[in-house]
């Protein structure tokens, strides 16, 4: 249900406990609908997180960490944020047949409620590992990991040529390279959010970003958007991307986010929420993944960069990437809790108020945090 209007999603009242708590398309449903909200795909790692850290491993020496966890990682960071805030969610995806594949599976399968049906295990390959050491609000990260065979219909940074029906994928870009299942998928009508990472070459050519014809939204950071296009602000950027793509959407970091729709003319900028940021791998796929949902159930441009860096901020709070993804029971508990602090600015309340209209009563008592992925794989279930 559109925000806009006053109503907000209804409530889930059974399914497996790997479900979320409130389903935020519930009213826009309709019975032909796609059978996923969203479709991505990607590399999966298995992440080792190490925490309570007092400084940078030393050369020669051996660190002792107080705290680990481990959790699947890469896009599985993304995918568990879908599926946290509400949305039906399919993953396609290469999984070793180690021990370590067989944690991702389940984690995300029966964990999270991810649809794996397009994915595939891949016999006598490994998973990729990386471990991630968090300290003074930052990580350090090490990773290892093979391309799976070449008969297979998956490597690392690929996907099969075709896509599920889903109302929306998100797309990580590579310069100079296409995705076949971009264009099919947009042909189709899915919603293409597309994203991208440091460009490696120093070229920084938006014309090499082809799969961006294809796409409704981008969102880089403000370094990357500005590099991209030669603008000397990120809120120049913003706009000279929609010269490319309908609507730019472009992370300020700490200042928040800026966001500029070339079909509506509107443009809207959320600051964001200063929180104890102990660990932000991840942040950057939560922030994709809040302002999904928000697209998808026709929220206000304003309201999605509020819930996005709400997502966002939440998430650094928290160790680990999949593992930090918040959920409804999250942002309940986290807007009962704020505006209980006197001396809130009640103008920056305001600014979340429509989070009053998107919880259910009954999820604002639920205890938090709540995580449904089991930190370590050192234990089996019962």
């Amino acid at each position: 249900m559109s925000a806009s209007n006053g109503k907000g999603p209804a409530p889930i009242t059974a399914g497996p406990e790997c479900q979320a708590q409130v389903d935020p398309l519930a009213v826009l449903r309709v019975p032909d609908d796609p059978p996923w909200d969203v479709y991505l795909t990607g590399p999966v790692f298995l992440d080792i997180i190490f925490t309570g850290l007092d400084s940078a491993p030393v050369r020669g020496t051996e660190s002792w960490a107080r705290g680990m966890g481990s959790s699947p990682g890469g896009v599985a960071n993304m995918a568990t944020a879908l599926a946290r805030l509400g949305l039906r969610t399919s993953l396609a995806a290469a999984f070793g047949d180690d021990h370590y594949g067989e944690y991702c599976w389940d984690a995300l399968e029966q964990g999270e409620g991810i649809d794996l049906s397009t994915s595939r295990k891949i016999p006598g390959w490994h998973s990729s590992v990386t471990v991630s050491m968090a300290y003074e609000g930052e990580r350090t990260m090490v990773s290892h990991g093979h391309e799976p065979p070449p008969e297979t219909v998956f490597n690392l940074g690929g996907a099969p040529d075709r896509a599920p029906r889903a109302r929306a994928a998100v797309a990580s870009l590579t310069p100079g390279r296409r995705a076949p299942w971009i264009a099919q998928a947009a042909h189709h009508g899915t919603r293409i959010f597309a994203d991208v990472g440091w460009d490696e070459t120093g070229a920084w050519d938006l014309a090499g970003l082809t799969d961006l014809e294809h796409c409704e939204a981008f969102l880089p950071n403000a370094e990357e958007a500005m590099r991209y296009t030669g603008a000397t602000s990120p809120r120049a950027a913003a706009h000279a991307l929609t010269e490319h793509v309908p609507l730019a959407v472009v992370t300020l970091g700490a200042e928040g986010a800026y966001a500029v729709d070339r079909c509506t003319g509107e443009t809207a900028e959320v600051p964001a929420i200063a929180v104890e940021a102990l660990d932000p791998t991840g942040a950057g796929d939560v922030f994709v993944a809040g302002f999904v949902t928000g697209t998808l159930a026709d929220w206000p441009l304003a309201d999605r960069l509020a819930f996005a860096g709400l997502t966002a901020a939440l998430s650094v709070q928290e160790f680990g990437g999949s593992l930090s993804a918040p959920g409804w029971s999250e942002i309940a508990a986290w807007w009962r809790r704020v505006q209980s602090v006197e001396g809130q600015d009640p103008a920056a309340l305001r600014r979340y108020a429509f989070l009053e209209r998107l919880i259910p009563q009954g999820e604002a008592a639920r205890p938090w945090p709540r995580r449904r992925a089991v930190p370590t794989i050192g234990f089996r279930s019962a």
